[in-house]
């Protein structure tokens, strides 16, 4: 998703300056922590467990600006327990980034 792609690396050059190789680094671990918070949607017992890792994704995909990213994990974080339909359309934009 090339939108969503220049849009994290914006911001992370807004936090690493003119630093190719910290701005890759600090994308690895965005990515990284992303798909760990992803797991544990999928690992999720019950539904506060759920909205937890649910709300930790949210707020990683707000420090880098990933608004579809955040916009679907906020959906997940209201809800009261798990929907394999949202935690797939999830995964498809972790896929992307």
């Amino acid at each position: 998703m090339t939108y969503e792609r220049g849009t994290i690396d914006a911001a992370l050059a807004a936090v690493a300056g003119d630093e190719p190789a910290v701005i890759q680094d600090l994308r690895i671990a965005f990515v990284d922590s992303a798909t760990r918070a992803l797991e544990a949607m999928h690992k999720a017992q019950g539904g506060a467990e759920w909205r937890e890792a649910a709300l930790r994704l949210k707020g990683l995909a707000a420090s880098v600006n990933a608004l579809p990213l955040m916009t679907l994990a906020g959906q997940a974080a209201e809800m009261d327990e798990a929907d394999p339909a949202l935690l797939e359309r999830i995964g498809e934009v972790v896929a992307r980034l």
